[in-house]
Order: structure tokens, then sequence, then C-alpha cells
């Protein structure tokens, strides 16, 4: 007979420890390059929807600030006109008033003067 045995070997304890941990840190090596690649793919979506979002802000913000400017100069234009107007209608008015005090009161002097004599004698 034959000292060789027909059924194959059995493994050993350390030799099948071996194993699980091989199985184990090749499957934690997978896992973690699809996390990887994951995140990558996660990075690279948020960073086209910010990029594409930036010259949408950048555009409203420039069609904001020139509103504002236009409304700015608007008012400032309209605030020039009035104060114009106004000037010109007091100067308007100083012109017609001034002639009718001047008169006024050299009509008050001479109605004054009579009287201050006769109250000083």
């Amino acid at each position: 007979m034959s000292t060789k045995s027909t059924q194959p070997e059995e493994k050993g304890f350390f030799e099948k420890v071996k194993e699980t941990i091989e199985e184990f840190w090749d499957g934690t090596k997978d896992k973690a390059e699809d996390l990887k690649e994951a995140a990558e793919d996660k990075y690279d979506d948020l960073k086209e929807k910010v990029t594409a979002k930036k010259p949408a802000a950048k555009k409203k913000v420039t069609t904001a600030k020139h509103a504002v400017a236009d409304k700015a100069h608007a008012v400032a234009t309209k605030t020039k006109t009035a104060a114009a107007n106004v000037k010109a209608k007091t100067e308007t008015k100083a012109k017609a008033v001034t002639p009718k005090a001047k008169e006024e009161t050299a009509v008050n002097k001479k109605t004054t003067a009579p009287k201050k004599a006769s109250v000083s004698h």
C-alpha cells in the first residue's frame, strides 16, 4: 500500500487565516478604490455646477450694478433740474419783489421823515 493519501491535503490553521486576511485586504482595497472614484465624480459634478453658476451670478450682479447706477444718475439729474428750476424761480421772484420793496421803502422813508421832524420840535 501506498503512504500517499487520496484525499486533498487540508490547509493548516495559519494558512486559512492568511487567506481570509488576503480576501479582506483585497475587498477593502476594491471598496476604497470605488469610494475614491465616486468621490472624484461627485467633486467634478459639484465643481461644474459651481462654475456654471458663477458667470450667471456675475451677470446678475453686473446687471444690478448698472441698474443702480442708472437710477442714481436719473435721480441726480432730476435733483439738479429741480434745483435749477427753484433757483430760477427764486431769482425771478426776487427781481420782481426787489423794485416793489425799494418803492415801499422809499414811500415809508418819505412818510416817516416829516413825522420825525415834527416829533423833534
